[in-house]
């Protein structure tokens, strides 16, 4: 009973964070960068609406996360999941995921983040949603996929599987692992744990990071994410 009330929330999740104040995440909102400016996000950083016409990423290529809690590395293969592994290089190129929390932690489940801490950017990319991808890979202990509130709603949220998921996603035919980590598992599942799923994800996106510091102040958090 516990893993299917788990599933549900992980699309009921997603479906709060980038359905709300929209008509849902169809092609208007996959038009999202269209006239959008660049953001001065709070850390600093200018982050870049959604590209038109996304950069093709390496067929292989390597993430290095430094978190809180210590580094971690996800190998990508582009052929598992062509859109989500473009989407997901295109993120790590314009730094999108400094100062990302990791909000959603079910032990032996799934780690999620994605959520900007700055809701301007949260504007330019929540509803920033791409087709999807078939599934080619299983969803097991140490991939990495998009999060999914249905058809066709990936944008920046992702989630670390960490056990064997299979059974629980691949079925519902929605997220599509295009890596894996292959270094720094154990940091992964280190990550601090103690808030479970109570954060809110919708009030996140329109708060950013004021809502996890206010509310959840000892979340682990992204320094920084590059390409090696």
């Amino acid at each position: 009973m516990r893993a299917a009330c788990v599933d549900k929330l992980l699309v009921l999740s997603l479906g709060l964070a980038m359905g709300c104040g929209a008509e849902g995440a169809g092609s208007g909102a996959r038009q999202a960068g269209a006239g959008s400016s660049v953001v001065q996000a709070d850390s600093g950083r200018r982050i870049p609406p959604p590209s038109l016409r996304p950069e093709r990423s390496p067929d292989s290529y390597r993430v290095r996360f430094v978190t809180t809690k210590g580094p971690f590395v996800v190998q990508v293969k582009r052929s598992l999941a062509p859109r989500g592994a473009d989407r997901f290089y295109e993120l790590v190129r314009i730094g999108y995921f400094t100062d990302v929390r990791f909000f959603r932690l079910v032990p032996n489940f799934v780690v999620q983040f994605g959520v900007h801490g700055d809701p301007a950017v949260n504007a330019l990319w929540d509803t920033a949603a791409m087709p999807d991808d078939p599934i080619r890979s299983s969803n097991a202990d140490g991939t990495i996929a998009f999060a999914a509130s249905g058809a066709n709603t990936r944008a920046t949220q992702l989630f670390i599987n960490t056990g064997n998921n299979a059974r629980k996603l691949d079925g519902q035919k929605l997220f599509s692992p295009f890596g894996t980590v292959v270094e720094g598992m154990v940091v992964v599942r280190a990550l601090n744990a103690e808030y479970g799923e109570e954060p809110n994800p919708a009030k996140a996106v329109r708060q950013g990071n004021r809502y996890f510091t206010r509310w959840f102040p000892v979340l682990d958090y992204i320094k920084s994410a590059t390409v090696e």
